[in-house]
């Protein structure tokens, strides 16, 4: 009592000398030891072949994971590198199995070199459904938007796939035709036609919303009848882009086989260019600023035009005539030029609300810029007028797949406005569309 009231106490009361907490502490040193342990051991190595698989905006970091398709007639196997195979099951919306895999590294690795193996191999016979073909394909789909990868592991992986014969799905080809149906609807609305845009209506333009074009009896008079085409009229057709890509190709004559060719933009198609991008035209479009740049809107010399339009025959041409108020002259001059000429050639400006549907699709899919490609906008109409659908001459890199490096179009360097398009995304999608089965793109020489 008396030590209480002083304010002394037993220094050892409050200890556990061996008790319940110093075991405790121990225990827990004890773990930390052997977890360290197995982190210099096991650890290591891990981490680094982890890495070596990983991609994330084009960084080596880790946390990789992508989903592979294994075939029904190849069991699963445990890893070789001593770990279980990491796998759960992952019921797809087509009610089919497939096998996500989570960073066990040996299967990543293996998968890798049995690429390199098809390559070595190559000879262009693999089936599409085989199992190494699914496997490429899938490759290419775990790269989900552009900026997942580097140019040259995209570069890659399309090598890869051109071991791979191309076959079109005709399923997944005509889900997208059905959307593009739904949306754009090109055998009713590609051109401004008299049954679209009746005498008397007011025409909205595509770009400069508050300008209004009254149909006249004199424009209405420009206009044909109706589409002159329809919905999957033809079997097979060719779409040619300008670039780089098509250069040494060898594919004029394949070119030549389809049955509807589309150009873009009166690019030359000369005997000096012909063995690549062959000289059958069906469509071709015409920017108006090359009518300003190179022929001077056509307000004196007409004929130099007139004479490059005669290497494309009796093609139909095609100009964005309302895209706003300034292109509507040109593009109308070149209607009374042709008149002029007393050609039968067709003229036809493309339906105002078509384009800024395609606009609004795409934007969808990713390809968000100030304006499409005009190659864009043809494949967009190509796959609804066409059965089967053939890209060449579309590239964005300036490289090859090979990382060889190649001029912007196949006659010349000039480059674009910078910012106007989306050219990589646009191919981006086609990668991702021949994947699929819905179109083929010609990346390399033709046979």
């Amino acid at each position: 009592m008396l030590r209480r009231r002083m304010g002394y106490a037993d220094p050892s009361s409050g200890k556990d000398i061996l008790g319940n907490r110093s075991l405790c502490f121990i225990f827990i040193c004890a773990f930390g030891l052997v977890t360290l342990l197995q982190q210099i051991l096991y650890g290591k190595n891990y981490i680094k072949n982890a890495q070596q698989f990983s991609r994330l905006k084009g960084d080596e970091t880790g946390n990789w994971t992508g989903p592979v398709n294994f075939s029904d007639d190849r069991p699963l196997k445990p890893a070789r590198n001593g770990r279980k195979r990491c796998f759960r099951q992952n019921i797809q919306p087509d009610s089919k199995i497939s096998v996500v895999v989570t960073p066990c590294v040996a299967g990543v690795k293996k998968k890798k070199k049995r690429s390199q193996r098809y390559l070595d191999n190559y000879d262009g016979s693999f089936e599409y459904n085989s199992t190494a073909c699914r496997e490429l394909r899938q490759e290419i789909m775990d790269v989900k938007v552009l900026t997942m990868v580097k140019t040259s592991d995209l570069f890659e992986r399309w090598r890869n796939l051109q071991v791979c014969k191309w076959e079109q799905n005709k399923e997944e080809a005509s889900n997208f035709k059905m959307s593009l149906s739904r949306c754009c609807n090109a055998p009713s609305f590609l051109f401004t036609t008299k049954r679209n845009t009746p005498s008397g209506t007011k025409l909205r333009y595509e770009v400069d919303t508050s300008g209004i074009l009254p149909i006249t009896t004199e424009v209405f008079k420009m206009f044909p009848d109706d589409m002159p085409y329809s919905k999957s009229q033809y079997k097979k057709c060719a779409v040619i882009g300008n670039g780089g890509i098509i250069k040494n190709s060898k594919c004029g004559k394949e070119i030549d086989s389809a049955d509807f060719v589309f150009r873009c933009n009166i690019p030359p198609i000369t005997e000096k260019y012909s063995a690549d991008v062959g000289t059958k035209t069906d469509l071709v479009t015409i920017n108006p600023s090359i009518i300003t740049e190179r022929f001077q809107k056509l307000e004196k010399w007409r004929r130099p035009f007139y004479e490059v339009l005669q290497n494309y025959e009796n093609s139909s041409v095609v100009l964005p005539a309302f895209y706003n108020t300034r292109n509507t002259d040109v593009s109308f001059r070149v209607k009374y030029m042709l008149d002029d000429f007393d050609q039968q050639r067709g003229v036809f400006f493309f339906h105002p609300q078509y384009l800024l549907n395609v606009q609004r699709f795409w934007a969808v899919q990713g390809v968000r810029a100030k304006r499409l490609s005009s190659g864009l906008m043809l494949v967009t109409a190509a796959l609804e007028m066409c059965e089967e659908v053939h890209l060449y001459g579309f590239w964005a890199f300036p490289m090859n797949p090979s990382g060889i490096f190649i001029t912007h179009h196949y006659y010349d360097n000039v480059k674009p406005r910078p910012g106007f398009h989306a050219m990589p995304h646009e191919i981006f999608n086609f990668i991702h569309m021949h994947t699929r089965g819905i179109l083929h793109v010609h990346t390399g020489q033709c046979t």
